[in-house]
């Protein structure tokens, strides 16, 4: 017994004492997994180093790994733009060291190649793309590139182009000129390089510049430039086809690496594999400093600038509005009669300044503008046109868009312009004559198809057929029924054979009233309730309703071919069939075409998404419902593309 009391005693002691140093024993277990966890990430990192080598030995020179191993690089394409031919002499010179690389290698002329559809694949085939562009007369590109720089520069700056539209595009640009010519140098390059950044293109080097200028040249001549460029060039191939990343995102505004830290030194001399004086020498012949990168750019700018372009632009909005500002006006009844557009908006809207919000507008007069449509460029292609060339069987290549009034009553939340063109209820503008606009908007409509001539992948045939106008859609921007003359306009374009199709916001009932016949009328239907009216046109006139009312009234009064145009936006004004259906009693219109609406981007106008866009299934279910509901109309259209379905009369018949 006494024994058994005694072990009892023992173990009892023992327990206690672990109680009482249960921390110490905590801590020494945490250092013994702790101390296994090292040992084991020791090793296999160990082990990781071993066979690294081995691997790169399979590797071979990096840019030629066997079927098994990743492909990283599947081939370089050169694409050239010169007009004296030492850029193509640089590009051949770069295709040879390329293909001692083991590479596939193609050296393309800018002339010869449709950057939209050739561009595009690009994204999808792991190919660097270099482009090699000369500088000529002026600050513009050479002949041969003029088509291509045009095209890119449209794409950055149209607000329809998704800004991702060239993501998965890795490229590289050298540029060619000449320092003696200090407003241009280098124009070109540098536009090139921001319009692809733009679109989302990544650079996988800096861009860089050489300069025919041999005093000024930073080795003593473009040759120079151009063979110091060519060695950091296929060292980054080389890294490439490795698998190694960039020193950074290729993202940089400027075309520079702006990383810091330690990871982008080592990063930038693994690159360079030189010394650190060598390195800033590399870094001056790529890099351009802020003040150049804003001399020559003058039809883009920097994104930190954009607030104070827009403020300026919103504080002339203003001065124009109130007639402040004494740009060739004239006086009547106690206010200012002024320019619709004065001589500082023509400035800022005949350039791609301000992204897109005008982008390719030529402004005529004091308030009239005409703009090539991007289906008109499309059909002169051999491609599809617009949904009015598959509803209504019009030609899209011989449409001119334009518009005797760029004012608006109503200040849409889709509204393609983003309010940059001003707003008012009434006329209050010099006025410029019908046969003046007619004139000038053939004019000018005619110079931007010339354009296209010799533009690869256009119809020889159908350029010729575009010059002569024979439609003109009346609805690009504002509200053309505010022109005081729309009748002696409309009237002067059809004595030219050219036939009508008018877009009014339905808030100017009197003015539908006393319209003239046009081929095809339309009104913007965007709701269907006064609230959601309110919401989605908000408009100018406090008795708005009554005006949407009786414009669709005045519609159905037309002894014409009348239209009613629906702009779905998700989660706004798609669950009001029967409010839809009972406007459309009142107005009786020929032709319902419903539309999706088109996101045109972030604005602090608007606080649409793309989650306001209804797919075109949402948009055929919704025409579905509502053709349900209304019994002398049918489904006669779709036009896939444009999210657009047309609703046609029982009464009428479209071309076959």
């Amino acid at each position: 017994l006494d024994v058994s009391m005694d072990m009892w005693g023992y173990f009892y002691t023992c327990l206690v004492s672990i109680w009482l140093h249960r921390f110490y024993i905590y801590s020494a277990i945490a250092f013994g997994i702790s101390l296994w966890i090292v040992i084991h990430f020791t090793t296999t990192r160990t082990k990781r180093k071993v066979t690294e080598p081995r691997t790169a030995d399979k590797l071979g020179n990096g840019c030629a790994p066997r079927q098994a191993q990743r492909v990283h690089v599947a081939g370089v394409k050169i694409f050239y733009g010169s007009q004296t031919g030492t850029a193509k002499r640089f590009a051949k010179a770069l295709a040879e060291d390329v293909s001692s690389l083991n590479l596939p290698v193609e050296v393309i002329n800018m002339g010869d190649y449709d950057p939209e559809d050739g561009l595009v694949e690009e994204t999808r085939s792991r190919n660097i793309c270099v482009f090699l562009v000369a500088t000529y007369t002026e600050g513009q590109p050479p002949e041969s590139a003029a088509w291509f720089c045009k095209w890119l520069e449209e794409a950055a700056s149209d607000f329809r182009v998704e800004k991702s539209f060239l993501q998965g595009l890795r490229y590289a640009v050298f540029g060619l000129g000449n320092s003696a010519y200090v407003d241009h140098y280098n124009t070109v390059g540098r536009r090139m390089d921001r319009w692809l950044w733009m679109l989302s293109a990544s650079r996988i080097m800096t861009r860089a510049e050489g300069d025919c200028n041999v005093a000024q040249s930073k080795h003593g001549s473009i040759e120079a430039d151009f063979e110091a460029w060519k060695s950091k060039f296929l060292t980054r191939l080389q890294a490439l086809c490795r698998g190694e990343k960039p020193p950074c995102s290729g993202k940089c505004k400027k075309g520079k690496c702006k990383s810091s830290g330690k990871q982008s030194k080592e990063s930038s001399d693994h690159e360079r594999g030189t010394s650190e004086q060598d390195n800033t020498e590399g870094e001056e012949l790529f890099e351009t400093s802020s003040e150049e990168e804003a001399g020559g750019m003058d039809s883009v700018i920097d994104v930190e600038d954009l607030g104070n372009i827009m403020d300026h632009m919103k504080k002339a909005k203003v001065l124009l509005l109130e007639g402040a500002w004494n740009v060739h006006g004239v006086s009547h009844s106690g206010y200012h009669l002024v320019y619709f557009v004065c001589q500082f908006l023509q400035a800022k809207l005949n350039c791609s300044v301000i992204c897109a919000l005008f982008s390719g507008y030529k402004l005529i007069g004091s308030h009239s503008g005409v703009k090539l449509c991007r289906w008109t460029k499309s059909m002169l292609r051999g491609r599809g046109g617009c949904y009015k060339h598959t509803f209504y069987g019009i030609e899209s290549h011989r449409c001119m868009e334009a518009t005797p009034s760029l004012a608006c009553a109503n200040k849409c939340v889709f509204c393609w312009r983003h309010h940059t063109n001003p707003v008012g209820t009434e006329w209050r503008w010099k006025m410029d004559q019908p046969e003046v606009i007619l004139q000038e908007a053939l004019e000018k409509h005619q110079n931007m198809i010339r354009q296209f001539k010799g533009v690869s992948g256009v119809k020889a045939a159908r350029l010729e057929e575009a010059l002569a106008v024979k439609h003109c859609a009346l609805s690009l921007v504002g509200e053309p029924i505010m022109y005081p003359h729309i009748n002696s306009f409309v009237r002067l374009l059809h004595q030219h054979g050219i036939s009508t199709f008018l877009v009014t916001n339905a808030q100017f009932p009197e003015e539908i009233r006393r319209l003239e016949p046009v081929t095809q009328l339309y009104v913007s239907v965007d709701a269907s309730t006064k609230e959601s009216l309110r919401r989605i046109d908000r408009p100018l006139f406090k008795d708005f309703w009554q005006r949407f009312l009786d414009s669709l009234k005045a519609l159905a009064e037309k002894q014409q071919r009348t239209v009613y145009r629906l702009t779905l936006v998700k989660a706004w004004n798609v669950d009001e069939l029967k409010a839809y259906a009972d406007l459309i009693s009142l107005g009786k219109p020929d032709f319902i075409e419903v539309k999706g609406v088109t996101y045109c981007g972030e604005s602090s106008a608007s606080s649409l998404t793309m989650a306001n866009v209804p797919w075109h299934g949402e948009v055929l279910s919704f025409v579905q419902e509502l053709a349900r509901l209304l019994p002398d109309y049918g489904i006669a259209c779709e036009h896939e593309h444009s999210n657009c379905l047309l609703l046609a009369h029982s009464k009428v018949s479209l071309p076959g």
